[in-house]
């Protein structure tokens, strides 16, 4: 007498194609809820108004060759060194009060870091004219750090001061020095030593680019895509799960249609 089959979802083949649809789609869906939770916690890290925290020192928070630390965005540092005035520039199409006009941007070589500085928004001035004459020395700044922009417009006339944007790229090719991976604005209610914007009206936070809508879109992707080859596991153990029932003939009381 033949012993009965056992059921297509008990065999020892089948249950092995079990466990690895399971391994793999329980993956997918850690993997996915992980990269979804990096995603929220980078906005929720952009997001935190740091502007009124205590100033840390500029060498605390980034090196000169750090990739800008997308948690301090706004965070007040204080930063010595020297004025680099042959590195000025002035950033155009910048409001204050309504009113267009420019940033005067003057590169301060850090303390401890001769060959590195860092791009410090000095103020506002309507015209370029207007901005008086860079400062010189040695200076303490207190700023607010913000990454460089990067709309991606162009600088049509390199050979200028004039700058359409505080691109690190495009400010580079006015100094001697490595630039830092950021800006700085200078705060204008701290005491300030030789900040140099005796001339110029405070450029303040409403001046600041806004967080990107795209801050750790990659992640949410990745997310995404994970879930994406979850679902792809589990299309493909129905598949083999139908064509095992219609090759067995086992349909009736196996079916997981």
């Amino acid at each position: 007498m033949t012993p009965p089959r056992l059921p297509l979802l008990l065999r020892p083949r089948a249950l092995g194609v079990h466990a690895l649809a399971l391994v793999l789609l329980a993956a997918a869906v850690a993997l996915g809820f992980w990269q979804l939770g990096a995603w929220q916690a980078q906005r929720t890290a952009e997001a935190t108004d740091l502007t009124r925290t205590e100033p840390m020192s500029l060498t605390e928070t980034m090196g000169p060759d750090d990739p800008f630390p997308g948690n301090r965005v706004g965070q007040p540092v204080t930063v010595a060194g020297s004025w680099v005035p042959s590195g000025t520039v002035y950033v155009e199409g910048r409001k204050h009060g309504g009113q267009d006009g420019v940033w005067a941007v003057t590169p301060l070589a850090v303390t401890g870091q001769a060959d590195s500085a860092l791009l410090v928004v000095r103020g506002w001035a309507a015209t370029v004219a207007d901005a008086g004459s860079p400062p010189t020395g040695e200076a303490m700044v207190t700023a607010w750090l913000q990454p460089p922009d990067g709309t991606g417009q162009l600088d049509s006339d390199p050979t200028d001061d004039v700058l359409p944007q505080l691109r690190i790229a495009d400010a580079i090719q006015h100094v001697d020095q490595d630039l830092y991976g950021a800006y700085a604005v200078v705060d204008p209610q701290a005491a300030q030593s030789n900040a140099g914007n005796e001339a110029l009206a405070p450029a303040d936070l409403e001046q600041l680019p806004d967080a990107s809508r795209f801050t750790a879109l990659r992640n949410l992707l990745y997310a995404i895509e994970w879930w994406f080859f979850g679902a792809f596991a589990a299309f493909i153990w129905w598949r083999w799960m139908r064509d095992e029932l219609a090759h067995t003939g086992d349909g009736a009381g196996d079916s997981v249609v």
